[in-house]
């Protein structure tokens, strides 16, 4: 996982903030000069930005699970996808906007686990430090490592994906992955 430098880690948080604030404005997200940013953040990443309201609450949470552009252009994209295109939420409104609390998630790459079973994969994780992807031919669905604060038992948490990615079954071939992450901002 790609090390950052607190000043690397102000930039992104910064970097979040104003595509939110861009989005507001423009309907879309900040659009950002890779080159202009440190040789950290032009390098491939993924990440999630989470948004939550003052009371703690989910209000947006979108990423990506692969590095497939810069890392400042990835938390721009995220930023304004969290708080303007998650599903479960209405977008964001102005007056919302300066109370809510931002963080950035980076993913260190996934690392595939080996595992026939619900129950086998179970047993193989590490409560509270694994961040977990689950996928089914076209299916897949992630929890990010905080998600165990909600679901703090392995058999419940790899259900809890399995419901949220559709897969009703293990007859079919599941792939499981494990990843972690580092978290910027908001809660610790």
């Amino acid at each position: 996982m790609t090390v950052l430098d607190p000043a690397d880690e102000l930039r992104l948080l910064a970097i979040a903030r104003e595509s939110l604030a861009h989005g507001l404005r423009e309907r879309r997200s900040l659009a950002l000069d890779p080159g202009a940013e440190s040789p950290a953040l032009r390098a491939p990443g993924a990440s999630f930005v989470t948004l939550r309201t003052p009371d703690a609450r989910l209000r947006g949470c979108v990423g990506s699970l692969e590095a497939v552009r810069a890392l400042a252009e990835d938390v721009a994209e995220n930023a304004f996808r969290a708080g303007f295109h998650d599903p479960r939420f209405a977008p964001v409104e102005p007056e919302e906007v300066a109370a809510l609390e931002l963080s950035v998630s980076i993913l260190a790459a996934p690392e595939r686990i080996p595992a026939a079973s619900a129950e086998q994969l179970a047993v193989q994780l590490r409560i509270g430090r694994d961040g977990l992807i689950l996928r089914q031919g076209a299916r897949r669905a992630t929890f990010l490592p905080e998600v165990w604060e909600s679901i703090p038992d392995p058999r419940e948490f790899v259900r809890a994906l399995e419901r949220k990615a559709g897969i009703a079954s293990w007859s079919a071939p599941v792939e499981a992955f494990r990843y972690a992450t580092t978290i910027l901002g908001g809660r610790r």
